[in-house]
């Protein structure tokens, strides 16, 4: 690991209070044009002796405006300090997770995952736009049946079709030869320009997609296209817990992904991260942004500084190996849940390095599943499934409970 390691609460400390120090301070510095300050102090105490010792909720106080893209180009100077932090995050992500090379990606964190797919999409079918001179028709999205609702919105505020991929219904896999149909018709039918979206973890199943499925049929089709990994769920899971995985940006096919630190990370909400192969992300530039320094790449604009440091200090309490244990006993406890499940006969789905445990419906009463918060895939009455997610508080007692009344269910 090049930029991630775990550190003392006083280094962690240090290293933030240094960040504030970086930035503009709207409690002493005379800063006239932005139009924006800490929080109002009368609301949000500014002087509560407990911030000295917790300093994401200090910047959060701050209120530092990370606004733009900090591995492009120049940023906003007033906040030089809380953009650095974003700078050592996305290196950890990008590098050291997902095996960029170093300085040969770009990407900033993202309210969600959800902006930064649709980030994803746009930059795309810019350069799908700008650099083929493509036409809106002739541009499409590849995504399965499992992919997040995230797709659909892009191609409804993007303006290009979303061509929907079926998937086994037990395994959950792709399936190749509709893939090959329908990119084939759709070429018949004027589409040139593709971006698949290859799910790392998709929200109900967990399920993870092999992204040669899509680059082999493409390929074959010999058309143009760009290869997305939406790892807005399984980013911080599946590096670690399969760690053969090629997945990454060693796979020189894909151009961008899309991890949350909201997720498994435990951040607080408002930190998808969106990253990209140099190249892709000015496609994006909004040269109309003349008023911010270095322009602006994002969809989002304006977005907290305090969202980075949250998962830089997740990141940086952690260090890898400590994140390694971690994803290793959330390992476990799936594991014992599916053991569990395989003793009563009851039929479920599980991608092996994930843990995501997702049950038939019928195997589910409906009281129990109301209980213990299954969440369905439908809500009404063509449900097929409820899922288990295995976060770090769902622990073996709570499963053994859940185990006990399914039993208790079945024999009665």
């Amino acid at each position: 690991m090049n930029f991630w390691k775990k550190l003392t609460h006083e280094e962690r400390k240090a290293r933030i209070d240094k960040a504030l120090h970086d930035n503009v301070n709207f409690s002493k510095d005379a800063s006239l044009g932005y139009p924006a300050s800490k929080l109002d102090s009368r609301v949000f105490y500014d002087d509560a002796p407990f911030l000295k010792d917790a300093p994401t909720l200090q910047t959060y106080v701050a209120n530092p405006n990370n606004i733009g893209c900090h591995t492009f180009g120049t940023s906003e100077k007033a906040f030089y300090g809380t953009q650095e932090i974003e700078r050592e995050v996305l290196n950890v992500i990008a590098v050291d997770i997902f095996k960029a090379k170093e300085n040969e990606f770009d990407g900033y964190i993202a309210p969600g995952g959800t902006e930064a797919n649709i980030q994803a999409i746009w930059v795309f079918r810019n350069e799908f736009l700008h650099n083929f001179d493509a036409k809106l028709d002739e541009i499409a999205i590849l995504a399965s049946e499992d992919t997040h609702y995230s797709i659909p919105k892009a191609s409804n505020l993007l303006q290009i079709d979303w061509l929907k991929i079926p998937v086994g219904f037990e395994n959950r896999e792709i399936d190749v030869n509709a893939l090959d149909n329908i990119i084939s018709e759709a070429k018949n039918k004027g589409k040139k320009y593709f971006i698949a979206v290859s799910n790392m973890g998709t929200t109900m199943f967990g399920s993870v997609d092999n992204p040669d499925d899509y680059t082999s049929a493409l390929e074959k089709n010999e058309v143009t296209y760009r290869l997305h990994i939406d790892g807005a769920y399984g980013g911080f899971v599946y590096p670690f817990s399969n760690q053969k995985s090629n997945i990454n940006f060693s796979n020189p096919k894909i151009s961008s992904i899309t991890i949350d630190a909201h997720k498994m990370l435990q951040a607080p909400y408002g930190t998808g991260v969106f990253v990209c192969r140099k190249g892709l992300i000015e496609n994006v530039l909004t040269k109309e942004a003349e008023y911010v320094e270095g322009m602006d790449l994002t969809l989002c604009g304006s977005r907290s500084g305090a969202n980075a440091v949250a998962v830089w200090m997740i990141l940086f309490t952690y260090g890898a190996y400590g994140w390694f244990e971690k994803v290793s006993i959330l390992q476990m406890r799936t594991q014992f849940l599916c053991n569990e499940l395989d003793h009563l006969n009851i039929k479920y789905f599980r991608e092996p390095f994930m843990n995501i445990v997702t049950i038939h419906s019928e195997s589910i009463p409906e009281e129990i599943a109301e209980k213990y918060d299954l969440v369905p895939q439908q809500h009404n009455e063509h449900n097929k499934w409820y899922k288990i997610v295995l976060m770090d508080h769902v622990e073996v007692e709570h499963l053994t409970k859940f185990i006990d009344e399914l039993k208790a269910s079945i024999n009665g």
